[in-house]
């Protein structure tokens, strides 16, 4: 399916929105949840909204590149923030809203921000504390003023009133939003993206409103999405992947986005919505699968008996699809359509994904037999890789064509080559512009159109792209020996016990490991078995747990080659955090913090002195 015609006009997302609020106004671009009940925002109201806004901006002095930064939960106020920014000629600046008051001052000078939308009053709070180190600064626009009523500050407006401006400046300046629309450049910058920094501070990658549509044109392409879809946001709208899904791949293809009620709701919320097209990082399809494997585990001995028989139907049904290279034997097909009817479609309905035609795993590596997992339970799930570089996607299953092994084939008219150090280059009109005011990391990350993705892959006889682990990653034994991390981890990671898992072994002689235990399910199997504990800390201390983990580290172990094996590991007495500095807003491990923070304990693992022996 190709990218419709109908959408080859418009150069910009904002441009894609009134068009489509032109062509189909009264259709449903945008659900919320207000007191419990499902409310629905037209095109043609998420268009009006967006106009308001933007002259809103331009009311308050936003003159074209500057930037407008935004900080929020994800809600049509902040999708509209972004729309509205770029159709007022400025580029959208978004901050996760669990970064630290200092964090946000950072990105917000680093910028220039003029403007900054923050979503209630936490948010204002990091602003106030900081705008004395942002001369630029001159607004700050708040879109939920509960609590705030009373509050009043000269730099500080709400979203209604910004919208009141446009509202009257509009009125006095007709076509003044069609006017900066029309004066948009396709090569401008439309968004700035902070990456989260795991090696020092956050660089701004610039997307330019071609590289946006044109990777959105993409994707509808190679999802095959249709304006029927139903999508849920509720990953982290200021990273790239949530924000194609959310807004530019919605625009392009027109479909209905769900915002969840908030971050505790998430699975409620895709139960209710049933979506067609699903997202997600690796950690959020792993605590589905162990979520799945504990429910049954605790219940009746019938269904047990019924998940088992319809999960061994399915994992053949799944190994014979996606491993064998060959048609799936008729008996195996038969096999699975009774155990979908019986059992598997029933299971689906009840997670909310009965309705899934597009699984996507993506922003990390997804442990091959997670995928396997899905496949047997009848959900389509593929991988997407990429970076915010390269404006999202590199690669992607399409169709039925699903590799567990790999990341697909490149994007329509992306090149895809490896260097011969192994590193992943890529050329394309996805390509971004560089690093704002970091003309030394841009020169580094772009050469000659190619962009050094910092991952080393291959590419197989089909043009399907391996990824094995990130360069800069890679462990070199002692002995000389490449050891690639991930792909060990990864499979640590399919354990119901193991959460996180970090791989040691740098200029060692054996490699090591930390791991972070899975707490609901470790929590569980201690009180089964009357584990005496107190704290979090306590229970990973205990003699029970520890064995546990033993037993996971050796199945790992068993398929692995010797230089590669897991000699020693310690569990961690704390779960990794994104306030502590040590995962990224994308749940990606921060490994030269982690290494810095437990240098005592790895050192004690080297001497034999802590952890556990395998």
């Amino acid at each position: 399916m190709n990218a419709p015609d109908l959408f080859l006009e418009p150069g910009s997302a904002p441009a894609l929105l009134f068009d489509l609020a032109t062509r189909r106004g009264g259709e449903t671009a945008l659900r919320f949840k207000h007191l419990g009940l499902w409310r629905d925002v037209s095109f043609a109201e998420y268009a009006q909204a967006v106009r308001e806004a933007a002259a809103g901006f331009i009311a308050l002095g936003l003159e074209a590149g500057e930037r407008v930064a935004v900080i929020g939960e994800n809600r049509r106020e902040w999708l509209i923030t972004d729309l509205a920014a770029q159709a007022a000629g400025g580029v959208t600046v978004g901050i996760y809203t669990t970064n630290a008051a200092k964090e946000c001052a950072y990105i917000l000078g680093h910028s220039d921000a003029r403007i900054f939308v923050v979503e209630n009053e936490e948010q204002l709070d990091k602003a106030l504390e900081t705008r004395g180190e942002l001369p630029g600064l001159k607004w700050v626009v708040v879109m939920d003023m509960k609590g705030l009523h009373d509050f009043s500050d000269p730099m500080v407006i709400s979203w209604t009133d910004l919208l009141a401006r446009g509202r009257a400046h509009e009125a006095a300046a007709p076509g003044v939003i069609e006017a900066r629309i029309a004066a948009l450049d396709a090569q401008a910058t439309a968004i700035l993206i902070y990456t989260s920094g795991t090696t020092g501070p956050p660089k701004g990658a610039m997307l330019s409103h071609r590289n946006i549509v044109w990777t959105a044109r993409q994707l509808v392409e190679v999802f095959a999405s249709q304006r029927e879809e139903d999508v849920v946001s509720f990953l982290p709208l200021s990273h790239i992947a949530e924000r194609l899904l959310s807004s530019y791949l919605a625009l392009t293809a027109g479909y209905r986005v769900h915002f969840v009620e908030n971050v505790d709701a998430v699975t409620q919320n895709i139960t209710e919505v049933s979506p067609t097209l699903l997202f997600a990082v690796p950690r959020i399809w792993e605590k589905y699968q162990s979520m799945i494997l504990i429910r049954v585990k605790d219940g009746h001995w019938t269904k047990r008996v019924a998940f088992a028989a319809a999960y061994y139907v399915g994992r053949a049904y799944a190994r014979a699809r996606l491993d064998s290279g060959r048609p799936v034997p008729i008996y195996l097909r038969l096999g699975f359509a009774l155990a979908n009817l019986l059992v598997l479609a029933k299971l689906r309905k009840r997670l909310g994904f009965d309705r899934v035609r597009t699984a996507v795993s993506g922003a990390a590596a997804i442990s091959p037999d997670v995928l396997r997992f899905y496949h047997a339970l009848g959900v389509p799930l593929r991988q997407i890789y990429g970076q915010t570089e390269g404006s999202g996607p590199t690669s992607c299953h399409r169709g039925n064509i699903i590799d567990p092994a790999n990341a697909g084939p490149p994007l329509p008219g992306v090149e895809v080559r490896i260097a011969a150090d192994g590193e992943i280059l890529v050329r394309g009109a996805n390509v971004f512009q560089g690093y704002y005011r970091n003309p030394e990391a841009t020169a580094d990350t772009v050469t000659d159109g190619w962009l050094h993705s910092g991952d080393v892959g291959e590419l197989d006889a089909r043009g399907f792209l391996k990824i094995t682990d990130r360069k800069k990653d890679l462990l070199i034994t002692s002995g000389g020996k490449n050891v690639a991390p991930q792909p060990i981890e990864n499979e640590l990671k399919t354990s119901l016990y193991i959460t996180d898992a970090i791989l040691i072994g740098d200029g060692r002689n054996f490699i090591t490991a930390l791991v972070v235990i899975d707490e609901e399910n470790v929590l569980k199997f201690a009180q089964d078995r009357k584990v005496q504990y107190t704290t979090y800390a306590s229970l990973t201390e205990t003699r029970e747990v520890r064995e546990l983990i033993l037993a996971e580290v050796r199945r790992t172990n068993a398929g692995l080659a010797r230089v590669e094996q897991i000699k020693r590991f310690a569990i961690l007495p704390k779960k990794l955090l994104e306030e502590d500095g040590e995962v990224t807003p994308t749940m990606k491990v921060k490994r030269r913090a982690i290494n810095s923070q437990f240098a005592e304990l790895i050192e004690g693992m080297y001497r034999g002195e802590a952890g556990v022996g395998v």
